[in-house]
């Protein structure tokens, strides 16, 4: 599929910012690149993002799989926008609390839509965002930052630095989530306890005397508001040493 708008970027990317209705010249047909993306978001929430491609998705919309390259020119653009629409709009309600707990929202609201869509960890990041919703999400970020005094670099590294967080907090509790069932009957406490060594794991057996390594499951959402908190006490530090 060839670019012959000048921005240089492919049609489909093109396409998802509404700079173009179609992908090339033709008769119109019954195939959009909107079904496209949607069938290819049905496949990975179903079976996983492995399970996705370009066969697999031209028999669930009944066409060619030569049909879907008048759209799309590869699959890693299609998973681009897949990634897109994963993501969605963020929540559009108004937020007039101060940076810290408007900020602590927007960590929350990303996270909430890694856990209802975890295959999208398991697109790597190869760039930084560039479509429509990732800009949205990232405008929201930026957004709640206005009152501050931070330099607009600043506020770009802290949003930065906070979806990085929550991706990777999604991505590790789905991990344990998924082999969970492997250790359910392993009491983690307990079982550490016969194997250390406490002259070569002093302060781990320290925490486990302390009750900090038990035997029941941590709240990984205690864990992520411990974490989330870390990083606004140093955001807070960081606009406030910044000149007004």
């Amino acid at each position: 599929m060839s670019d012959n708008s000048g921005t240089g970027l492919p049609a489909s990317i093109e396409a998802a910012w509404g700079m173009r209705s179609r992908p090339g010249p033709g008769p119109k047909p019954g195939l959009t690149l909107e079904r496209i993306v949607e069938a290819a978001v049905q496949l990975a929430s179903t079976d996983g993002i492995a399970a996705v491609s370009m066969v697999r998705i031209a028999k669930e919309l009944g066409v060619s799989t030569m049909a879907l390259y008048r759209y799309v020119a590869a699959k890693d653009e299609l998973v681009e926008l897949m990634m897109d629409a994963g993501i969605g709009l963020p929540p559009t309600r108004q937020d007039d609390a101060e940076w810290r707990e408007s900020l602590s929202r927007w960590a929350r609201d990303y996270l909430a839509v890694l856990r209802q869509r975890p295959w999208l960890l398991q697109i790597p990041i190869t760039g930084p965002p560039i479509m429509p919703n990732q800009i949205a999400w990232l405008e929201c970020g930026m957004a709640r930052l206005r009152h501050t005094r931070l330099t607009e670099k600043d506020k770009l590294s802290v949003i930065m630095l906070l979806s990085g967080f929550v991706r990777n907090w999604a991505s590790l509790t789905a991990s344990m989530r998924q082999a969970g069932d492997q250790r359910a009957n392993l009491r983690y406490g307990s079982a550490l306890s016969k194997l250390i060594d406490d002259r070569r794991f002093p302060a781990v057996r320290a925490a486990i005397t302390a009750g900090a390594i038990d035997d029941d499951q941590d709240d990984a959402d205690a864990e992520f508001a411990f974490g989330l908190d870390r990083i606004l006490d140093g955001i807070d530090v960081l606009t406030r040493q910044s000149p007004a």
